[in-house]
């Protein structure tokens, strides 16, 4: 059977007075596209950088593919290419030789290295800068050079920390493009976003963390369909006072711009339900749409019920 592609098991880890990680445990199949979501503070770049070697935990263990994080470091960090937020990038050199001595820190030779950073580049469609300086690119031309660097080194686990960051749309498609086809071909993508989109259209599964420590672990659908989706309703007769509705699975019911908006677990099939009464009720129903629940919503209950109450939670979601 094979390894996971990241198995982490009671991971611990403190900055003075502030737990970064609280006995995180996590494992990512391999070939999965996994994505990690939390509010700013959550822990997520800290459990990166355990996996990478630049964090030593205080306790628990990370292995990748097997291999552990600290005893078997080399051939862990061989097997990642890592995408971090920051840029931390030589910047003295042509693009494409920061590229070649990148997969010569993994062992790769010379001409192979050369290879491979040509290959790199062409994937993210900048190989017309090759011969550029990384501070001569554009923002966005920045962020294509970073994933390039990660896949110098042909990496069987691929980890993006907020590659689209401060990026423009078109640039967020391109680059989910890129590495769904990575993913396709058989990578395992491990992703932190602030964009809850881009956790819905992009990962297998995805997990939830707050305080260091794993909220939930589930798909994005099974996710959303532990909230409350929005039934609007179009009536011939609407009113101020919203009907009256003894349907299985409804929660509320208000009246708002002229539409009957009712709040249900399971929208989609409570709606046929509600339709029904409300004819027997002697409404006319002119139309009537299912708004699901989005991630984001739940996310921000999931972390508030994790907190005990309110919390301020910082993410993004993509007009």
């Amino acid at each position: 059977m094979t390894a996971p592609a990241i198995r982490a098991r009671d991971l611990t880890k403190r900055y003075g007075d502030v737990q970064a990680l609280d006995g995180l445990s996590l494992t990512v199949d391999s070939g999965e596209f996994f994505g990690l979501l939390g509010p700013n503070g959550a822990g997520k770049t800290t459990f990166i950088n355990t996996l990478v070697g630049l964090v030593h935990a205080d306790g628990g263990e990370a292995t990748v593919f097997g291999h552990d994080v600290e005893a078997d470091y080399r051939e862990a960090r061989n097997a990642i290419g890592l995408a971090p937020q920051e840029y931390n990038v030589d910047r003295f050199f042509p693009i494409h030789e920061v590229l070649e001595h990148k997969a010569g820190y993994h062992g790769v030779p010379g001409d192979v290295a050369t290879e491979r950073a040509e290959d790199a580049l062409k994937t993210v469609g900048i190989w017309d800068k090759r011969d550029t300086r990384f501070d001569w690119l554009s923002g966005g031309m920045k962020r294509r050079f970073m994933l390039a660097r990660a896949l110098v080194s042909d990496p069987d686990l691929l980890i993006l920390d907020e590659p689209t960051a401060g990026v423009d749309v078109q640039l967020r498609r391109d680059l989910w493009e890129i590495i769904n086809r990575m993913n396709d071909a058989g990578t395992t993508i491990l992703l932190t976003t602030h964009y809850i989109e881009e956790a819905e259209r992009l990962c297998d599964r995805v997990a939830i963390m707050d305080d260091g420590r794993k909220v939930e672990v589930a798909t994005p659908d099974d996710l959303m369909a532990r909230g409350s989706d929005t039934i609007e309703i179009g009536l011939a007769d609407p009113s101020v006072t919203p009907p009256t509705l003894t349907v299985d699975g409804v929660q509320n019911t208000r009246i708002e711009d002229g539409q009957l908006l009712v709040t249900a677990a399971g929208g989609s099939s409570v709606a046929p339900s509600v339709m029904r009464e409300l004819e027997a009720n002697g409404h006319t129903v002119t139309s009537l749409d299912v708004r699901r629940a989005s991630l984001e919503e739940v996310f921000v209950d999931l972390t508030r019920e994790d907190h005990g109450g309110d919390t301020d939670v910082a993410m993004e979601v993509e007009a």
